[in-house]
């Protein structure tokens, strides 16, 4: 199989999958996203001697635009840009995983300040208010009360977010100082961490939070594995709370993770792992 590994930025994860390709017998092309162009029209504009391509861009927008440029050639991609999508919109996320009734946290979605206002006093402080697209944590915020929340709607409005004026609003979900990351991998869930912060209410490990090895119950698989039929994707990382009165709660699902520290504390191969599944998949 000849792999290729579209990136932005060449992190932990991507050289431990190019190392990893190599060792099974896999040639790999690195696709460097700053040096990648494309034209259409021209049929021989995009001439890849691959198989599959992994998409590992940091950058949202970088990932889904090559996962379009890349399947307008009919290049296979893990993972599609419908997925990135999916993934990416939190909105659109929420959206889907209520349709299919998996637990998420109670949310709202308005669009204006005084609606927001009124809403959150019907959910109840502390509220979480979170752009509707973004990651690793940054610019959501909690509020205990109607002045902090009205300064981070103000806030919102003057940054420079397409959906600045799309105030989407959650509950301060009651769980443990963790929540869960649950990786799939194709039709599999093979591995998982606990993300733990005792000094700050958010579990991203790019803020802080530690990971712990997690056992994946079958209540945790059977949820993962709904979770993917419902958004697609071969490779996901998956954010569930644990709620002490209503069990586990589906949180975010996360198109191009990161797991640097799932391999660490697990001593579980994810690359390789990940290779071997993406190779069962070209064959068929």
């Amino acid at each position: 199989m000849i792999l290729g590994v579209s990136y932005d930025l060449l992190r932990w994860e991507e050289k431990n999958l190019i190392e990893e390709a190599k060792k099974l017998g896999h040639n790999t092309i690195p696709l460097f996203t700053k040096d990648f162009y494309s034209f259409f029209g021209v049929s021989s504009s995009l001439n890849l001697d691959t198989d599959v391509i992994i998409q590992r861009n940091t950058s949202h927008s970088r990932a889904l635009l090559t996962s379009l440029i890349f399947e307008g050639y009919n290049y296979k991609v893990v993972n599609d840009s419908t997925t990135l999508i999916r993934c990416e919109n939190k909105l659109y996320t929420l959206a889907l995983l209520n349709k299919h009734g998996i637990n998420v946290p109670r949310t709202f979605v308005s669009f204006s300040r005084e609606k927001t206002l009124e809403l959150a006093d019907k959910l109840g402080y502390p509220v979480v208010i979170k752009p509707i697209e973004g990651s690793w944590g940054r610019m959501i915020a909690k509020a205990n009360e109607k002045d902090i929340l009205m300064s981070l709607l103000e806030y919102q409005e003057y940054t420079t977010s397409q959906y600045r004026y799309a105030y989407f609003v959650q509950e301060f979900v009651n769980k443990p100082n963790r929540d869960i990351r649950i990786f799939v991998i194709g039709d599999e869930a093979p591995v998982g961490i606990y993300r733990v912060n005792e000094k700050n209410w958010k579990t991203n490990t790019a803020l802080g939070a530690r990971a712990e090895p997690l056992k994946i119950d079958d209540e945790l698989q059977d949820l993962a594995l709904k979770v993917k039929e419902v958004i697609g994707g071969f490779f996901l990382g998956i954010d569930i709370f644990e709620d002490k009165e209503r069990g586990y709660i589906v949180n975010e699902v996360n198109g191009v993770p990161e797991y640097k520290n799932t391999v660490r504390v697990n001593n579980f191969n994810v690359s390789q792992y990940l290779i071997k599944k993406i190779s069962e998949w070209v064959r068929k």
